[in-house]
């Protein structure tokens, strides 16, 4: 069995017709939202669940963008 490339299912969905791939276009979008929000919402536990446990500290949105503020400052 060869393996799916990008290019040979590109390929295959210049196949179908002009409204199947308007479909094919509508359920991958879905599909990548949907993924998308799980990761956000595995991410979103993973924290409550670290701050529940007291790995993470309670701080303001200024206290918030000041660090971030230095970690890019840093990162040059």
């Amino acid at each position: 069995m060869s393996a799916i490339t990008l290019d040979r299912t590109i390929e295959m969905a210049m196949q179908l017709s002009f409204e199947q791939q308007e479909m094919l276009l509508e359920i991958i979008r879905k599909r990548h939202i949907e993924a998308r929000r799980d990761e956000i919402a595995r991410d979103a536990q993973a924290s409550l669940a670290a701050f529940r446990a007291g790995h993470l500290k309670p701080q303001t949105a200024d206290q918030v963008i000041d660090e971030l503020g230095q970690a890019l400052a840093d990162a040059e």
